[in-house]
């Protein structure tokens, strides 16, 4: 069974730092791509970011460019995302998604990720 386990978020001032991560299981990690969405309330989910656990190369939106880094541990099959300068407008329910190899790192369209996580709410306070 495939299972995806975010964990990390909480409440932090405008400024502060997080690392969510991501604990998967139930399917060969080193086959598939990860992503992280984010969604608020009335508002379409949102790709933020992904990584391609073969060869590590990741994708960013540009609203996280230079902030947000993406990042995996292969022998704890575990993604993380590390938020530095959070922003209020950063607020929402994280996500983390899996889909195998086979879609290209840019590809952040949810429907396109076959497996979620239960999500993980951040709030930043200003």
């Amino acid at each position: 069974e495939v299972q995806l386990v975010e964990s990390g978020g909480d409440l932090v001032q405008a400024g502060g730092s997080l690392r969510l991560s991501c604990a998967a299981s139930g399917f060969t990690f080193d086959d598939y791509v990860i992503g992280w969405f984010r969604q608020v309330p009335g508002k379409e989910r949102e790709g933020v970011t992904s990584i391609r656990i073969r060869d590590g190369g990741a994708y960013y939106a540009d609203s996280v460019k230079g902030r947000f880094t993406i990042s995996s541990d292969n022998a704890k099959n575990t993604a993380y995302l590390q938020m530095n300068d959070l922003h209020p407008e950063d607020t929402a329910v994280y996500y983390c998604a899996a889909e195998s190899s086979v879609i290209g790192i840019a590809d952040m369209v949810p429907v396109d990720f076959g497996y979620w996580g239960q999500g993980t709410q951040v709030t930043v306070s200003s």
